[in-house]
This record gives structure tokens, sequence and C-alpha cells, in this order.
């Protein structure tokens, strides 16, 4: 599924590109002296073609809950906002599935005094955000829904973030990683929100990826991710989690898919790539500028240091993103008209651990954690779920 977002939340392609490099997301377990749920034995590859067959979900309601824990410190008032680069780093979101079809669906995300909701209805998709009082609108059939998404569409839907936000979306994106690059194995099965569920492992072969395995639970009926949970290399409990913690195989109330945009809304129309805001001026939503490194679990996405600043809600970057090495003082002092103390503070903690390198692609700043290493270096970013050795390998060779 393509999603276009606006400047202000196109941070998410490179995080949504880690996520496709590291996976994604969680689920709930078991306890420990509960025994396993008894279901009929399937091998890895019976999984596997469960997981990626095209087959007709069944209409369900439910609440899926993802966190995310990447090693770096969190503060009592960060930012949430599921666009937030912050949230990426360390943060938890709940958000309410509603799904009939793959068009007509709604997903709502509640935040703190704010919510952003994504509905299908037929021929006509709505993003709307209640903090900026903004709407989207993407015309054309919806074609996918939250148990859809990431299989090909001809008609863009949005999403506030490439992050997954359903278990579905984060196997659909993991699939891309099976091949020779990867082991597959299967684990005791579990329950996850009251649904015996198989589980199918995934870990890379290679040495260079941070990835330790990503464990994805299939509903033993249907067959659908009920969750996804994406460990760092010799971890215990997974970095980066999405699954359900209730789910009903009902169809939601019609009501659901119902919207029109609140008066005074600002609204934009995109149809086949090009924007149109209220006045039908055409505003373009391309995503130049970003460029990729490598395949599979050894991706590395590269993009404009000014949108990593704009990802934290910071305005005015022009300084930070004109430094020639990124250095952790150019990048805090960066012009800080519009930061949020929240913002500030994480951006503050996040830099702080940042070490200065160099090598013959030149000078930067490093940022890691134990599942994403960060390269700050000539105006650019190097993001990916790998060793340093393969970002400092991507500089100056990355594909937009």
């Amino acid at each position: 599924m393509a999603v276009k977002l606006n400047r202000r939340a196109r941070w998410a392609v490179p995080g949504g590109a880690v996520a496709v490099t590291a996976a994604v997301v969680a689920g709930l377990q078991m306890p420990a002296a509960q025994a396993p749920p008894d279901l009929p034995a399937k091998t890895p590859a019976q999984l596997l073609a469960s997981l990626s067959g095209d087959k007709q979900v069944p209409p369900m309601t439910g609440t899926v809950v993802e966190t995310a824990s990447l090693g770096r410190p969190s503060h009592p008032t960060q930012d949430t906002t599921p666009t937030s680069l912050a949230s990426l780093l360390t943060g938890s979101h709940t958000a309410k599935v509603y799904y009939q079809d793959s068009s007509h669906f709604r997903l709502a995300i509640p935040q703190p005094q704010a919510e952003t909701d994504i509905i299908a209805n037929g021929g006509k998709t709505y993003l709307w955000e209640s903090a900026s009082d903004s709407v989207t609108e993407f015309t054309g059939s919806a074609n996918q829904g939250p148990a859809d998404q990431g299989k090909s569409a001809s008609t863009p839907a949005p999403s506030p973030a490439q992050t997954p936000l359903t278990p579905q979306q984060a196997a659909n994106q993991i699939l891309a990683k099976v091949g020779k690059t990867t082991l597959v194995s299967v684990e005791s099965n579990v329950m996850v929100a009251g649904e015996p569920a198989y589980q199918l492992v995934l870990a890379p072969k290679d040495t260079n990826s941070l990835v330790g395995k990503i464990v994805i639970a299939l509903d033993g009926k249907y067959g659908v991710p009920l969750s996804v949970e994406l460990y760092a290399k010799g971890a215990t409990s997974p970095a980066f989690q999405v699954g359900y913690t209730s789910l009903q195989w009902v169809t939601p109330d019609p009501a659901n898919f119902s919207f029109t945009p609140p008066k005074g809304a600002s609204v934009t129309v995109e149809n086949g790539g090009a924007s149109k805001s209220k006045s039908g001026t055409a505003t373009g939503s391309g995503t130049s500028g970003f460029g990729s490194y490598g395949h599979n679990w050894l991706t590395v996405v590269s993009f404009p240091q000014s949108d990593l600043m704009q990802g934290f809600g910071v305005a005015g970057s022009s300084k930070a993103a004109a430094s020639p090495s990124g250095s952790q003082q150019d990048i805090v002092s960066a012009n800080n008209q519009g930061v949020s103390v929240s913002s500030q503070e994480l951006l503050n903690a996040l830099f702080g651990s940042g070490k200065t390198v160099s090598g013959s692609w030149g000078t930067g700043t490093l940022v890691t954690t134990s599942l994403v290493s960060m390269l700050i270096t000539n105006g650019e970013v190097y993001v990916g779920a790998v060793t340093p050795s393969v970002l400092y390998a991507a500089v100056g060779h990355t594909n937009s």
C-alpha cells in the first residue's frame, strides 16, 4: 500500500523502512503456567504459506497495542503522536480496529486530547488528524484495509505513519525478508487476545543485522496475524511489538465507516499522486530526498537531516541541515523556535549518547541502540537495523 504524507510526517518513511529492515512488533504472551493450546501440527512452510496466501480475512473489531522500546530514555511528557519520531524510539500507542472488508475499515488512534483516524468507506478514504484539524481525502477505491496493508494497490491509501499499526501490516512487511537470507522455524503455540495461535519465527542469517528474531502469532482458525514481536540480537524481551489485546470476529457497525470532514477543518484531496487543497491548487506529494542501500535485513535508508529535525517538531532547522558533519552541538543548537520542551529534551537524550566517528567516507555522528543504528553526516541521515559498518558503506551510495 503506497502512503503519502505531508512533510511534517515524512520522517515515517525511513522509520517504516527500519521497520521493514528490522520488522516490527508485539503480542500478548500466555502465562508461564498455562499449557500451550492444542492445534493441528503445522510446519514452518505451511505457516508461511498461510501467512502469504491471498485469503479472505473475516470481519473483526479489536484493540491493538503497539509498543517501542529501543533502548533510549523516555520522558514522562514526551510526544506520543503516532507521526512523531519520539514515539518510534520509545512509546506506546493503542488503536481500535473496525474491519468489514478491504474497502470498509477504520483505525482510530486516540492521543492525549486528540485522535487520528483512518476511515475507508467504499470509494473514499480519509485521514483525519484532530490535533491539526486537518483531513486528507483519498479518492478512488480504498482497495485495502488494516488486514491487507502491504499488498499492492492501485490507489494510495493513508496511514498516520509507515510504522505498522496492526499485526497484519507488520507481517506483510516481514514477508519480504523470507528467503535465502532467513532462517524459519516454529515455537510453541500461544494464546493471543483469547485466541489459540501458532508461532512462526524468522531470523536473519547475516551477522551484520541487529535483529535477533521475529515471532509472528497466527490465528489457528483463520491464519490472521494476531501479534508480531521483534527481538534485538541476544535480547529476551521484544524491542518493538504490536498485537491484539482484545478481538471479536464480528461485523462492525456501518456507522464506524461514515465520515464527514468537520466544519472549518483543512481538507486536502489526493488522487493519482497529486494533491489538491480545498481551493484546487495542485501541491504534489513526492518523497524526493529519500534513498536506500542494500537489501532485506541489511537495508539502509537515507534522508535529509532537516527532515529528522522536523520529525521532532523542530522549526527552522537550516543550521543543522547545513552542518557538514552533523555534530551533536549543531543538532541541539539548531533554531529551536517551535520546539516543545519534551521534544527538545528527547532530542538531547538521543544525541547525547552519540559519538563522533570518521572513515574514508568522512566524519559524522553515530547513534546506536540495541536494534537501530543511525549515522548523521554531510547533511544526510542513514538508518538501519544493522551494524555501523553497513551504514559507513552506504554513505554516498543510496538510490532514490
